[in-house]
């Protein structure tokens, strides 16, 4: 806190009527007294703030919390409305639910009504007036065969050598598969990427050329055709064996590649006596004719 300012004042003090003539011939004395008076300087701060600004700022803080005030109960009013909204959507939607009920139950009660007002049906089925025989164009095949083109298809299922496979087939009405074109070649070539359960589980299929070398016939008896063969590469090679114990070699066709072929060329010859699977083939047959009516 700053000093206390001293103001020294002159005072003056008056004597006695006796010794008025005194003060005549004498000086006039002058007594000094020391006089300190205090006062309080006042801060920088107050002495800079204005009396004005100092209500300004009170009057801002009222001012911010009103505003607060007023926000929050806009808040509140707006949650209000948008509740009774809500609340009365719910109840204007129960009435509506209400209703198709009570609509759904009025139609059951009505169709019941009239359910129970028909009369039985006649179970004599009307006969055709006009006869109609019609021939049925669909190709038709056993159980376990499947229908390609016009033929039926057998995947079998265990292993037996070549002639063993070919009398089997036989048994079943077929023979083993002769392939007459490339889009047969196509269809079983991809139906055996399913059935195929490792790379060696080939097919057998109706070609040999156990009676001559090299001359590869079908079990019909008619020769293969070079336009017409899709042989692997390198294939056939008439291997013998590791040891030669196979000197006719390697005289009879198997097919199949699991993971797909190129260009559809998957034969491989092999020794006719070791087992594989094998496809047999008969033709299929055509539907019965049918009596529809006009």
């Amino acid at each position: 806190m700053p000093e206390a300012e001293v103001i020294y004042s002159d005072v003056k003090l008056a004597r006695g009527k006796k010794r008025a003539n005194e003060a005549v011939n004498t000086s006039t004395d002058s007594t000094y007294s020391e006089i300190k008076i205090s006062k309080t300087q006042p801060s920088t701060a107050e002495l800079s703030e204005d009396p004005q600004q100092a209500v300004v700022r009170k009057g801002s803080k009222v001012t911010s919390e009103r505003v607060v005030l007023v926000v929050l109960s806009v808040l509140l009013a707006a949650a209000l409305i948008a509740l009774c909204f809500t609340t009365f959507e719910m109840i204007k939607t129960n009435k509506k639910v209400k209703y198709l009920e009570d609509d759904k139950m009025k139609c059951d009660n009505n169709l019941t009504e009239t359910l129970s007002k028909i009369k039985s049906c006649s179970t004599v089925q009307p006969t055709c007036p006009a006869p109609k025989v019609i021939d049925d164009p669909c190709y038709k095949c056993e159980e376990g065969w499947e229908q390609h083109g016009g033929k039926c298809y057998y995947f079998s299922t265990s292993k037996s050598s070549w002639n063993k496979s070919r009398d089997e087939c036989r048994t079943k009405g077929g023979d083993l598969v002769k392939i007459d074109s490339r889009e047969e070649q196509r269809f079983l070539e991809r139906r055996l990427r399913i059935v195929m359960t490792e790379a060696e589980d080939k097919f057998w299929i109706g070609l040999t050329d156990s009676a001559v070398e090299r001359t590869w016939l079908w079990v019909d008896g008619s020769q293969l055709h070079q336009s017409l063969t899709f042989w692997s590469k390198g294939e056939p090679d008439n291997w013998k064996g590791h040891n030669g114990e196979h000197p006719d070699g390697e005289d009879c066709a198997r097919m199949g590649e699991q993971g797909g072929a190129d260009d559809l060329k998957c034969w491989f010859d092999a020794f006719c006596s070791t087992p594989h699977r094998s496809i047999c083939e008969k033709a299929a047959v055509t539907g019965k004719p049918k009596i529809t009516c006009d």
